[in-house]
């Protein structure tokens, strides 16, 4: 039971492959359309905070973060871009801003999947940190019990990241409604769309990695 076989090995290597090749594409995308300047000349906090006014959503504060930081905070109800993005108008910028935008939105409006996403936020931040040493507790004690726990709290992570997905597809396909809207040339949203695409396909990839492993881990209990 969970030794390590030829069949853990490839399951290693598969993973690797899937998480290196989507961080690839993602940076490449977006070091690509960082590039390209926006038509519009609107900063990405400029962008987001149009928005926020087409969708009708209020009291939404946009802050500029630290390098790396394009997140929606539904505690404040706030939305932090990295400099590059808060400060850029460029493609990358303008796409990354209006996605974060987009899950202030869904906030606004009750998005189903957003409420359910948030509700197992508690129950994945203890399994996503207990599981693993659960299951190893299990092998080296021998106590299927703990071992069959471990797998059902990864199995919650696995649930929370496939929860991810449609909230993710639905702040991009926001954002590209209003790029439509605000009359963006096809060539800019054709490259804000592989920009979210790029993005999407991280949580695609992190879902996919999560599946093969818990399928592995569901096949070694068995044994």
């Amino acid at each position: 039971m969970f030794g390590m076989s030829n069949g853990y090995l490839l399951l290693i290597v598969v993973t690797l492959a899937i998480g290196g090749l989507a961080t690839w594409y993602v940076n490449s995308q977006l070091k690509k359309y960082t590039k390209v300047p926006i038509s519009n000349g609107l900063t990405g906090a400029e962008a987001a905070r149009r928005m926020l006014m087409y969708y009708g959503v209020t009291e939404v504060a946009v802050h500029r973060g630290g390098p790396g930081q394009d997140f929606f905070d539904p505690r404040t109800n706030s939305v932090t871009l990295s400099p590059d993005a808060f400060e850029g108008r460029s493609i990358t910028a303008t796409a990354t801003a209006c996605h974060e935008v987009g899950h202030a939105c869904q906030y606004a409006q009750n998005y189903a999947p957003m409420k359910i996403r948030g509700a197992l936020v508690p129950v994945v931040n203890l399994a996503s940190n207990a599981w693993i040493f659960l299951l190893m507790l299990g092998i080296f004690m021998n106590i299927a019990g703990l071992t069959t726990l471990a797998i059902v709290m990864y199995a919650a992570v696995v649930i929370f990241q496939l929860v991810t997905l449609p909230v993710e597809f639905n702040a991009s396909k926001r954002a590209m409604v209003y790029m439509d809207t605000v009359a963006l040339p096809q060539s800019e949203q054709g490259g804000a769309f592989s920009v979210l695409r790029a993005c999407a396909f991280t949580y695609v990839a992190a879902a996919l990695t999560s599946i093969l492993q818990l399928l592995w881990l569901l096949g070694q209990n068995r044994e």
